[in-house]
């Protein structure tokens, strides 16, 4: 996935603000991809350049002047195009890169005192993220009702389960790990 097929995604279901969009981006795709406010600015822009989407550009009196994007044809094109490409990134889903794991695997080289607490952060960063998917459920819950279709969100709480998931098996997994590493300095 790429970041601009995220935005395609969330305006196909309606004109939003950059502001819009990187609150539902945040509160709904985050979990399972990352993108910083002026990311998403910078690939409206190159979007609506390509013709993806077009803008408007809504004067205010009382408030700051807003830009409010709208998807056109040839967005939703490139939307159902790559939704209907061959799945060739399930593959990046089944490996792990993570310059942390590799940190664990080569932490025998360190303190076992210092692994601990670096099991501890991770374990702590699963309990907190476990707690952020609730937002995650909220945010469903709220563009649910706004997109009024119940399928769609049926495919949004699957991809939260997903992060739900993986944050609860982070934690199960830290937990052993840390149990083992406990029980050496009992033995």
């Amino acid at each position: 996935m790429s970041l601009k097929h995220g935005l395609l995604g969330l305006l196909n279901y309606g004109p939003m603000t950059g502001y819009d969009l990187n609150k539902a981006f945040k509160d709904s795709l985050a979990f399972f991809w990352q993108a910083k406010t002026s990311q998403i600015y910078r690939e409206l822009g190159a979007m609506e350049h390509c013709g993806w989407l077009t803008s408007e550009r809504i004067i205010q009196n009382e408030r700051p002047n807003k830009r409010v994007y709208t998807i056109t044809d040839s967005g939703k094109e490139e939307l159902k195009n790559w939704l209907s490409l061959p799945e060739t990134d399930i593959a990046d889903a089944m490996h792990v890169r993570s310059s942390f794991l590799m940190r664990v695997f080569f932490a025998g080289e360190t303190s076992t005192k210092q692994s601990l607490e670096l099991l501890r952060v991770y374990r702590e960063a699963c309990l907190e993220s476990i707690g952020r998917m609730s937002a995650a459920y909220s945010a469903i819950s709220e563009y649910g009702a706004v997109v009024g279709d119940e399928q769609r969100t049926d495919y949004w709480k699957i991809a939260a389960l997903y992060g739900d998931e993986f944050f609860h098996a982070g934690l199960i997994w830290a937990d052993k790990a840390i149990a083992i590493l406990e029980e050496g300095l009992n033995t």
